[in-house]
């Protein structure tokens, strides 16, 4: 038997939910099934960009340009500033001086005395790269060349005797012009033993040691090992005969170290200043004259923040040149694709499809011309430190940032274009177009 015919309000309901399937169905494989993706953007941005190669060219190049003048100035920056703080340390002071108070007398006050293991004491602190002690001889006898003595010979100027421990050389940043300095074995076995000061040398007439010729202090002999011609401190050290401070203990009666010199690393002078008077002698530190070199200028922080700023200033103003010229010549390439944008449109491209298309555009002009720029830069920093004698400067970092950039630069340049480019409408530009 039959079963009669549903009415129609019963058809629709039993209908409905089918077709609402069916059409959510279709609705989500649309979805899922995405006929334009990231990949098919990236593809018609380098089709379209490789369709026009000249323009490529030189929007790029204006981006290599910028990005590498960016990369240069602040590699140029670095350097300069690496180069400026060179120039301050070499001419900062890193020697420093300590010897006996002067009497005051104030109450109770007692001057210090220099120890003869001062040098030894002083470079255990940290911060003092190099230490010696010098004094100076009164009255150690008659100075000469050789034994005999002529007694009728008119008097001459006389050299002086100095007696210093093998520290006191790099203390004082001195130079040898032949032979060498006094070292530890002469010190520890008090050998007899000179170093002449050029000075000292031309009046005695012993200007060479390869003959290991010798002086007379009084009537006994000693070798001379070397001869300096060059110190920044204790300038009286180029007129003396100078030799061991054991040698002058035990043979010609020195009484006292006499003065201390130490070199210090750059900005450790005042640490090493109130360190200084416990390490020679915990009773009294404050027996001591202690002269340290003051701390780094902030000048030269100072001069290098402005070179880093003046630097950048310029490197970004190149960069946003390079910017400004993608956006010109991406809103140029609009005008003239009026005709490509109206078909693509056209045959089922949405306003974002196109928009997309035209930023990823700018974003590959802005990456190639970042990679190539800071390349260029980085060469240029490199050749014109080489030429200068310069160590170059360069963060690594660097080149990472500027592909950002480049990125960056392409991607925001290409933004108002690609908006411009997603209102047209698809009747209007095939219609310009053609």
């Amino acid at each position: 038997m039959r079963r009669p015919p549903a009415s129609g309000r019963h058809r629709d309901r039993q209908r409905k939910p089918g077709g609402v399937e069916a059409v959510e169905s279709a609705e989500s494989t649309s979805r899922r099934h995405d006929p334009f993706g990231l990949r098919d953007v990236l593809m018609e941005a380098v089709l379209g960009l490789a369709g026009r190669p000249g323009r490529l060219i030189l929007t790029a190049l204006v981006v290599v340009l910028g990005i590498g003048a960016l990369v240069a100035t602040v590699g140029f920056a670095q350097t300069g500033a690496r180069q400026v703080q060179a120039r301050f340390e070499a001419v900062t002071a890193r020697h420093g001086v300590v010897k006996p108070a002067q009497e005051t007398g104030m109450p109770g006050f007692v001057p210090g005395v220099v120890p003869w293991d001062a040098a030894e004491r002083a470079v255990r602190l940290n911060g003092v790269t190099s230490a010696g002690t010098v004094a100076k001889l009164d009255s150690p006898g008659l100075v000469t060349a050789g034994p005999v003595i002529d007694p009728t010979a008119p008097p001459t100027r006389q050299p002086l005797v100095m007696a210093a421990t093998p520290g006191l050389f790099p203390a004082i940043s001195g130079h040898i012009q032949e032979g060498a300095w006094l070292d530890n074995f002469h010190e520890q076995h008090a050998e007899r033993v000179a170093v002449l000061g050029a000075r000292a040398a031309q009046l005695l007439g012993v200007l060479r040691v390869d003959n290991q010729p010798a002086v007379f202090i009084g009537t006994t002999s000693y070798t001379v090992i070397g001869i300096i011609d060059r110190v920044e401190y204790v300038a009286d050290l180029l007129d003396a005969v100078i030799v061991p401070q054991s040698t002058a203990r035990t043979t010609l009666g020195l009484p006292l170290p006499g003065e201390l010199h130490v070199g210090v690393d750059l900005g450790a002078g005042p640490i090493i200043a109130e360190q200084f008077g416990l390490q020679l002698n915990p009773n009294n530190p404050q027996g001591y004259d202690i002269v340290m070199p003051p701390p780094a200028s902030q000048m030269r922080q100072d001069l290098a923040a402005d070179v880093n700023s003046l630097f950048l200033i310029l490197g970004l103003v190149a960069l946003a040149i390079g910017g400004v010229t993608i956006a010109v010549v991406s809103s140029m390439s609009v005008m003239e694709r009026r005709g490509e944008i109206g078909l693509r449109r056209a045959i089922g491209a949405t306003c974002g499809q196109i928009a997309a298309q035209f930023v990823a555009e700018s974003a590959i002009v802005g990456l190639l011309g970042a990679l190539i720029g800071a390349a260029v830069g980085g060469l240029a920093v490199t050749v014109w430190s080489i030429i200068r004698g310069w160590t170059p400067v360069l963060d690594l970092r660097l080149a990472a940032a500027a592909a950002l950039t480049g990125v960056g630069v392409g991607v925001l340049s290409g933004l108002i274009p690609a908006h411009r480019a997603a209102r047209l409408e698809p009747a209007t530009a095939l219609q310009e177009g053609t």
